[in-house]
């Protein structure tokens, strides 16, 4: 009776670790929630996360700077969280900051609505 027990609570715990596995992440950076998809691309997650030698590394190994994850640009997560020092990295590498989101919204457009100042200034030293 203990074996099937500690059958049934054991398979109880693998079916709920798997599940909540397979769902949505999230952390808090600098006082900001963020919840990570793992449909998003690991590049627009650096970018979001403001990890710039990951950033560095994924375009390296061949991650395209202009590839639209969620509808979205690595340069256009970096915009929305501020990530200056990632924004840099994806413009040195060819980062289009006037591609368009699936909502119409530019990079720029972005760092509007976020209040992202320096990231702005940065968009505007490049438009």
């Amino acid at each position: 009776m203990k074996k099937l027990i500690s059958i049934f609570v054991l398979a109880g715990l693998l079916t709920f670790s798997v599940s909540y596995a397979t769902t949505a992440k999230e952390i808090s950076l600098n006082n900001e929630h963020i919840v990570l998809n793992d449909d998003i691309s690991p590049l627009c997650k650096a970018a979001m996360k403001g990890d710039v030698d990951q950033v560095r590394s994924l375009i390296a190994t061949g991650n395209k700077p202009n590839e639209k994850s969620l509808g979205m640009t690595p340069a256009m997560f970096a915009a929305r969280y501020n990530r200056v020092e990632v924004l840099k990295v994806l413009l040195l590498n060819g980062a289009n900051l006037n591609m368009k989101s699936e909502n119409g919204y530019t990079a720029k457009d972005y760092a509007k609505m976020s209040n992202a100042k320096e990231v702005l200034s940065v968009i505007e030293e490049n438009s």
